[in-house]
């Protein structure tokens, strides 16, 4: 009898194996059938045996621990595990285009690409997948249009796009969804006026396309990250005044006009303003305005305020002191240089202070530079400082000050200098 027990706990130690095979969960077979159509679709760009597909074998009894980039979970009821992020490609990355069937990926949260040269459209049908919560397919090939189909992602949290080729314009629903918090879509061919925005945006990135029209009438409060620099846009800064949430802002490049907002300069979070090459105009204020602003801003180790290249006039406050890099440069600014640039730059806490080609009549007396600091005076209505230390760019260029006939025809209000 022994014996007999012996030998049946022997079978079912033997057995164990393949019953355990047969009962644990199997990848769903549309999954299967569309990770099969990516990897006939795309290839590493070196296609070695060492290749991303190379674990890729689909005779594999349990694709979900042994393919690369691909990570599963369970079904609800738990029948089959369907895949839920997949991460296709490594460095230097894929080629080939992304194949319409990823769509039978109906559980996917996360599509993740790496960069490489994978080309054609964004498929469309990627819209179906309304669980997504992340799509990431920057720096490829991809043409075509922002498919329209994105819109109807409520799940959306993240979607980048950037370093691209596409065209068209944003489509209007994406802007709309009510998780959308990140939309990198930053140097590709993009155009038509930006949409209005109602998602609760945290970064919105578009620079080098070619987004032309204002600003859109209202911005979400919550950004912290804006940049529309390099595109066609035009008109006045309206509403970002509200940004109160900003620590990064980037307008360079365009054609806004108008006055800079004033609680712009008081946003105590925002440690870097870019404004530089638009038709601005109006002067730099004293002191904050409005009753849920600082009386002062919190610029410092790292900050850097760019205005140059506009039409900015008047007196220079003193509200842009302790910025380590400030490019006030080609504009119409006069009087005197407040001592407090000069204490900020002998210290070192000012890294690079650009003042040439204003209007500028004097600066006060101060002991020197720091090491590591860069100034120019140059071309203003003052013989500036020669001390050897003083720099300026190859780009200044000119005199070392203004004709005496610009300064004074500046002073009467009548200069376009």
């Amino acid at each position: 009898m022994a014996a007999q027990r012996l030998c049946f706990f022997g079978l079912l130690l033997f057995l164990l194996p393949s019953l355990s095979l047969q009962l644990s969960p199997k990848l769903n077979f549309s999954d299967l059938q569309a990770l099969l159509a990516i990897k006939n679709s795309l290839t590493s760009i070196y296609n070695t045996r060492h290749s991303f597909f190379s674990t890729w074998d689909f005779t594999s009894p349990d694709p979900c621990s042994s393919f690369s980039g691909v990570t599963c979970s369970l079904s609800q009821p738990p029948s089959s595990l369907r895949v839920t992020i997949l991460s296709l490609g490594d460095s230097p990355g894929l080629s080939g285009s992304l194949p319409a069937a990823i769509s039978g990926l109906t559980e996917l949260t996360q599509l993740i690409l790496s960069p490489g040269i994978v080309t054609g459209s964004i498929p469309p049908e990627i819209g179906k997948l309304t669980k997504l919560r992340v799509i990431s397919l920057p720096s490829n090939r991809f043409t075509g249009g922002i498919p329209t189909t994105f819109s109807s992602l409520n799940s959306l949290h993240t979607l980048d796009l950037s370093h691209n080729q596409l065209t068209g314009s944003v489509p209007p629903g994406l802007t709309l969804l009510p998780e959308l918090r990140v939309l990198i879509l930053a140097f590709n061919s993009i155009s038509g006026e930006l949409p209005s925005i109602s998602s609760q945006l945290l970064h919105l990135d578009l620079k080098n396309n070619v987004v032309a029209g204002p600003l859109p009438s209202s911005l979400p409060a919550s950004l912290r990250y804006l940049s529309l620099s390099n595109n066609r846009m035009w008109g006045p800064l309206n509403g970002l005044a509200t940004l109160t949430e900003l620590t990064f802002l980037d307008l360079s490049m365009n054609q806004f006009s108008g006055p800079i907002p004033g609680p712009l300069f008081f946003i105590p979070t925002l440690s870097s303003l870019l404004l530089q090459r638009n038709n601005l105009s109006g002067g730099i204020p004293q002191t904050a305005q409005g009753p849920l602003i600082p009386t002062s801003p919190s610029y410092g180790q790292g900050s850097i305020v760019d205005l140059s290249h506009n039409s900015l006039s008047g007196e220079l406050s003193t509200v842009l002191d302790g910025v380590e890099s400030l490019f006030l440069n080609n504009n119409r600014l006069m009087g005197s240089v407040p001592e407090e640039y000069f204490k900020s730059v002998s210290r070192g806490s000012t890294k690079t202070l650009y003042l040439q080609h204003n209007y500028f009549t004097g600066f006060p007396h101060f002991d020197g530079l720091s090491d590591a600091a860069s100034l120019c005076l140059s071309y203003n209505c003052m013989v500036p400082p020669l001390w050897g230390v003083m720099t300026c760019p190859a780009s200044s260029g000119g005199p070392m000050s203004r004709p005496t006939a610009q300064c004074s025809v500046f002073k009467n209000g009548s200069s376009k200098g």
